[in-house]
């Protein structure tokens, strides 16, 4: 990596337009699917508690994502350049709107995933090689107050993980490509194999019988989605219906990274808003049809009490017994590398784009010999890496620690429902956009404007305030993090230099 950041930047030149529709395309699935598909159902089974409320929640996931996905395609199509969601609402909304998106990206919402979808590979590449643990210590566990530091041998694999793959990408975009088109395509393969193998073996057997006979009873064990509340009750169920989406979500998230790479896309105009809306279909069509696997084939107790939530696992262990866990172990190893891969490539873009407004340190906004932004990425890797060494600390009644968590899990809570308002406030953008700058071309635009774009608006905004009123713990700190961002906005603004290199 310090060979690539030590290269000296070539000011001149621009960054190449070296992705095609496919490899657009491929960013966008191979970014979304990473292990939640894999984990995530076993929680919302025992949020919402029947196998037809557990399809709701994806389906709504879907129609949300597709939504925002087909509406963000004008504003890529209005601004085909390197930063994306970040230059959307500095344009529609001002700089300091479109610094705090940045700001909490790079702090939390982008780092903190590659930190977790890297422990993530750590944590499945253990199950081939028992040496990679959490609980194997380099260094143990050092404490402060609930904190704590270490260094076990799956956080240096997750550390291994993200120094590799900063390396690559600093080596020019035709590497990462061609890592994001191979392990997209592995992956995605993967994914349909386990959905046709598991539809065929289930319906087969009758395992998942029951619950498509009993389809929206609410049963078995459920999780309290707010003080006092379950599924068990109509309300309830509405609230876990909206609590459950910040995990369906997240494991749908990250499709917009490929406006962050928009002033590398061929014809960009056409190719951002093609990819947003293929790369997205592809990924919520794989996700809906994983759940009908896993209903297929497993009672949907064992979906609620999959051990450690790996309801992939327990389904591959139908399909192929005894050896479900190892296939499943290589399946995820392969998923999460690809999208770290395109986590990396693409958030790097977005303080690229920062530092070229004078808004993040100078040299991120320099362009390395293979005209990459290697100091973008080095400084992304940094400090990924930084929050892979945090842990909570467990403890009981007595104080006496039971175990360790990992802080990034905590921020990633955080700002789940930050990420959203962003959401929200890109899409409130297109309208303002069309009243500010009417005459401004726009290739394509946002399906089914006005009515769509606004029923997302709704959708969201009333998924946020239950998650505000029900999920307090989980919510109110990520509008801190955002807010930091407001002070050390002001200290760019005066201090940061305008690059005017491209």
């Amino acid at each position: 990596m310090a060979t690539a950041i030590t290269d000296a930047p070539v000011a001149e030149e621009k960054l190449v337009r070296g992705l095609g529709l496919l490899d657009s395309t491929m960013l966008v699935a191979g970014s979304m699917i990473g292990s939640g598909i894999f984990i995530v159902s076993s929680i919302i089974a025992r949020q919402v508690g029947a196998p037809g409320w557990l399809l709701v929640v994806w389906i709504v996931t879907g129609l949300l994502t597709l939504t925002a996905a087909l509406s963000y395609g004008e504003l890529a199509a209005m601004m085909p350049k390197a930063g994306g969601q970040y230059v959307y609402l500095r344009e529609a909304f001002s700089p300091l709107w479109g610094f705090l998106y940045g700001w909490t990206l790079f702090l939390v919402i982008q780092t903190g995933t590659i930190a977790a979808v890297a422990v993530g590979f750590a944590r499945y590449t253990g199950v081939l090689v028992p040496w990679v643990s959490e609980s194997n210590y380099i260094i143990t566990p050092i404490r402060f107050g609930g904190y704590a530091l270490s260094l076990s041998t799956a956080q240096l694999v997750g550390l291994a993980l993200i120094g590799f793959l900063t390396f690559t990408n600093t080596r020019g975009l035709e590497v990462g490509k061609l890592i994001q088109n191979v392990f997209t395509t592995a992956k995605t393969g993967a994914l349909f194999a386990l959905i046709v193998l598991g539809i065929i073996i289930g319906l087969n057997s009758g395992a998942g019988a029951e619950n498509f006979r009993d389809f929206w009873t609410v049963r078995g064990n459920l999780q309290e989605v707010g003080a006092g509340l379950t599924a068990a009750a109509a309300f309830g169920l509405f609230v876990g219906i909206c609590v459950a989406q910040t995990n369906s979500l997240f494991s749908a998230d990250a499709w917009n990274n490929i406006t962050f790479t928009a002033g590398e896309v061929v014809n960009p105009r056409r190719n951002v808003p093609l990819s947003l809306a293929l790369g997205t279909f592809l990924v919520i069509g794989l996700y809906l049809l994983a759940n009908v696997a896993y209903l297929a084939t497993l009672p949907f107790n064992a979906i609620q009490n999959a051990p450690s939530d790996r309801v992939a696992s327990e389904t591959a262990n139908v399909i192929f017994p005894g050896a479900g866990a190892t296939i499943m172990a290589i399946a995820i190893m392969i998923s999460t590398f690809g999208c770290n891969n395109g986590l990396i490539l693409a958030g790097a873009r977005a303080y690229y784009a920062m530092a070229k407004d004078g808004l993040f340190f100078r040299r991120v906004g320099d362009l390395n010999k293979h005209r990459v932004p290697a100091w973008a990425l080095a400084i992304q890797g940094i400090w990924a890496g930084a929050l892979v060494l945090p842990r909570t600390v467990k403890t009981d009644a007595a104080g006496n620690v039971t175990g360790y968590g990992n802080l990034y899990g905590n921020l990633l809570d955080y700002v789940i429902s930050a990420a959203l308002i962003f959401y929200v406030l890109t899409i409130i953008g297109i309208f303002l956009l069309r009243k500010k700058q009417p005459n401004v071309e726009r290739p394509y635009k946002a399906f089914g404007y006005p009515v769509v774009p606004a029923l997302y608006i709704i959708g969201a905004t009333v998924i946020l305030v239950v998650l505000f009123v029900y999920q307090t713990a989980t919510t109110w700190p990520g509008l801190i993090i955002v807010l930091t961002g407001v002070p050390v906005y002001f200290f760019w603004k005066f201090f940061g230099k305008k690059s005017t290199s491209a």
